[in-house]
């Protein structure tokens, strides 16, 4: 496999094999298409390397039924790669479908307060916190607890956090941060979403 080259390396007192392990944290961001699915390629490369994966869902419904979350259960399953647990609005911690702001804010807490849990108890090495971006981008969640709690996060756990409307703190925290820009996109020519594609 090829490797990369850094253009810099810093005079930070670790080795070359201690910094090419160090945990990251991934920012996807963007009005274009393609954050969460980004985002799920990853957890497939970690579902192979067999590492732990927790998957938190924070704005979809328990009634979207994402193609990745089928083949992600499926894989993690089968014994073969890293084991998949998959949380998300609806289900997973107790979250229910509801219209109220109010209620859906409490949510988004609850749902940060069970990845808190499993940072502590290092229970993933790959946590995809898909659409987490919005919560902070709304409010519900305080960015600077996040960036306290990422940086203070134990072991190797890397972290990937989707969304559009990224808060700037946290771009500027991240190790890896990735902007989807759209050019051209379907749904510009009044094409509605379809199987396969966008689920």
């Amino acid at each position: 496999m090829p490797q990369g080259q850094p253009s810099v390396v810093p005079d930070d007192g670790l080795t070359t094999r201690q910094r090419r392990n160090r945990p990251l944290v991934f920012v996807h961001t963007g009005p274009g298409k393609g954050k969460s699915t980004a985002a799920f390629g990853l957890a497939l490369r970690a579902w192979n390397q067999g590492w732990p994966i927790g998957v938190f869902q924070f704005v979809k419904s328990a009634k979207w039924k994402v193609g990745e979350e089928n083949a992600l259960k499926v894989l993690g399953a089968s014994g073969e790669g890293g084991p998949v647990v998959w949380h998300k609005m609806g289900e997973g911690w107790s979250w229910v479908q509801r219209d109220a702001q109010l209620d859906n804010e409490q949510a988004a807490k609850e749902g940060w307060e069970q990845v808190k849990r499993d940072l502590a108890a290092e229970t993933h090495r790959l946590y995809v916190l898909d659409e987490f971006a919005y919560p902070m981008h709304w409010g519900w969640i305080d960015v600077a607890e996040v960036i306290e709690v990422l940086r203070a996060r134990p072991g190797t756990q890397h972290v990937v956090i989707t969304g559009r409307n990224a808060p700037r703190e946290l771009v500027e925290f991240a190790d890896l941060v990735t902007e989807m820009t759209k050019v051209k996109h379907p749904m510009d020519a009044g094409q509605k979403g379809q199987k396969g594609i966008e689920w």
